[in-house]
Formats: C-alpha cells, sequence, structure tokens
C-alpha cells in the first residue's frame, strides 16, 4: 500500500441528511487499487459535533489524518478544498399546501416589489414628461398618456426581463446560468467563505488561549 495513492476531492459544501458519514459521502475517491478505494470509501469520518441541523465546517487535514489512520501507509493527495462544510438538513417533509402557498406568496411579493422599482424608477426620470414630449415633437398633438410609446415601452420591459433572465421556462435558450442563478450561487460562496474564516479565526484563538 506504500506505493498506492490515493486522491480525494472534496466540494465546499456537501449536504447529508444523517449521521455517520462515510469518505464516500462527501469525497469523489479515486485510487489506482480498487480494492484500496472501495476500503476508503467506508471510512467513516469524525462528525461527532454533528448535533442536528445546520452548517459546520471540517477540515480536509482531518479527513486525511481518519484515512491514514484506517490505511497506514497509503499517501493521499487531495485535489479539493482545504476546508469545506457539511450541511446537514432538516428530514421533515413539507406538505404540497404549504409548498405551494410559499410559491405564490413568494411570486406575489417579486411581482409587485419588481413593479414598485420600475414605477420608482420611471417617476424618478420623469418618464411621463419624456414620452409626452417625444410624442407632441413627432406628431404635433397632445399626448394623453397612453400611446404608442408607452405601449411599446412597457411590453420592452416585460419582454426584456423573460430575455434576460432565461428563466421562466424549461426549455432555456442557452446553457450559460441565469443571472439570478449567478446571484445566488455568489451569494452561497460569500456565505460558505463567512464560515469558513469565522471557524478559522476561532481555531486560531483558541490555539492561542492554549
Amino acid at each position: 500500500m506504500k506505493d498506492e495513492t490515493l486522491y480525494l476531492k472534496i466540494d465546499r459544501n456537501i449536504r447529508i441528511h444523517s449521521t455517520p458519514v462515510s469518505l464516500k459521502d462527501v469525497a469523489t475517491v479515486l485510487c489506482r487499487e480498487k480494492t484500496v478505494e472501495n476500503r476508503a470509501k467506508t471510512i467513516k469520518l469524525p462528525t461527532s459535533e454533528i448535533r442536528g441541523p445546520g452548517r459546520y465546517v471540517f477540515s480536509v487535514t482531518d479527513v486525511i489524518e481518519t484515512v491514514q489512520q484506517e490505511l497506514p501507509g497509503l499517501e493521499v493527495c487531495n485535489l479539493g478544498e482545504s476546508d469545506f462544510i457539511l450541511t446537514m438538513e432538516k428530514t421533515k417533509k413539507t406538505s404540497e399546501a404549504w409548498s405551494w402557498c410559499k410559491t405564490v406568496l413568494v411570486s406575489f411579493l417579486s411581482f409587485f416589489g419588481a413593479a414598485f422599482s420600475i414605477m420608482a424608477f420611471n417617476n424618478d426620470i420623469g418618464i411621463t414628461n419624456l414620452f409626452g414630449q417625444l410624442y407632441r415633437q413627432f406628431t404635433g398633438e397632445a399626448s394623453d398618456g397612453f400611446t404608442v410609446l408607452e405601449v411599446t415601452y412597457s411590453l420592452g420591459v416585460g419582454i426584456g426581463i423573460l430575455v434576460y433572465f432565461n428563466h421562466f421556462s424549461r426549455k432555456k435558450r442557452t446553457t450559460d446560468p441565469s443571472p439570478l442563478e449567478v446571484e445566488m450561487r455568489t451569494y452561497e460562496d460569500e456565505v460558505d467563505t463567512t464560515l469558513i474564516e469565522a471557524e478559522g479565526r476561532e481555531m486560531k484563538g483558541k490555539g492561542q488561549e492554549g
């Protein structure tokens, strides 16, 4: 086993539903010797601090130490994150009716929130006066507030949102993530980074006290 190398690739945030947690649950495991690989996948990780739903920060050095204790002489190479988060999710099921209620509520808030933002923006730049001036300039008549300019502008805003967010149908125009998906991923990455850094500072503080 001295000539064998076990490769690990661990993502930054892994979702779990129960403990104990095996190596295969958190990492992609690869070894030339398949018997070693299969044995490594079943190794239980030290997760005694997980006592309920939440996010828990772990170091890959603890994983490597556990693997080498179970498989002495095996070289372990980490190809992923140096620190990672195990997210223990709640196992209780949400009723379908409650899920629909939350969906309707979020849709309601999003619709009217976006509508208010658009109206506030239009009012701030004086879009009504601008359209009125343009209509009078090109037609010589006063606008009644409901002309082709207002109609096409309203349609353009709606179509522009649908095209830009690319998230309102099962069949997307491209394989690129939508702006909303990018923002959500950025938010998740920032949360993970904050948790890992906070855990690192706490460990340093304990080390200095010791």
